[in-house]
């Protein structure tokens, strides 16, 4: 009679560690596609000897070192100074169909007191209002460490309207704009952006 009660204290001891036990936090892994803007012979925009295309593999090196969370899994469209064509580019993405497009490029206009950071969406895009959220929390993000970010405009890129996934372009600054070349020239700005775009990414868990 005594064992059957001690396995019963035993068994109900069990029951009840069962149904307080908090159940284990299952971290999705999260796909990210980074598709670093021109390359090769397309330089895009070019001012007194700094294009487009350098900043662009400058920063993908840099979020590629800072990303310690292995649960964030970063592909490239491209990580040598190569061209590459835009169907190619998509056909890559739409292959790994990832939980995001991030392109990277740098902006400029022949108003010279233009500046700060920018964010594309595309209405034609099948994941358009995925995309204008994530675009909303990065531009969140980045406004709230002070930097000068533009609303949300809508745009039919190509990166855009053909990723059959969340996509967004991100403008990172004016290469016209001197305090804008200045700062995307800069190392250690531009880790700040490498490091602030990875925190976006860990916002999509």
């Amino acid at each position: 009679m005594k064992n059957t009660s001690f396995l019963l204290l035993v068994f109900a001891t069990l029951v009840s560690f069962a149904f307080v036990m908090p159940k284990a936090t299952v971290i999705k892994q999260i796909n990210v596609v980074i598709d670093a803007g021109h390359g090769g012979s397309d330089t895009g925009v070019s001012i007194d000897g700094t294009t487009e295309k350098k900043i662009t593999e400058q920063l993908i090196t840099k979020i590629q070192a800072f990303n310690k969370n292995k649960n964030i899994v970063i592909h490239f469209t491209r990580s040598t100074d190569k061209f590459i064509p835009l169907d190619d580019r998509t056909t890559f993405i739409n292959t790994i169909k990832p939980d995001l497009v991030l392109s990277l490029h740098v902006n400029s206009s022949s108003n010279t007191n233009k500046s700060g950071i920018e964010f594309y969406v595309s209405k034609e895009s099948k994941s358009y209002e995925k995309s204008n959220l994530i675009a909303e929390s990065f531009q969140s993000k980045f406004a709230n460490s002070n930097y000068k970010v533009a609303e949300i405009k809508n745009a039919n890129f190509y990166i855009l309207k053909k990723s059959e996934v969340p996509a967004i372009i991100m403008e990172l600054g004016y290469l016209t704009n001197k305090d804008d070349k200045k700062n995307l020239e800069n190392s250690m700005e531009q880790n700040q952006i490498a490091k602030k775009i990875i925190e976006c990414f860990e916002e999509l868990n």
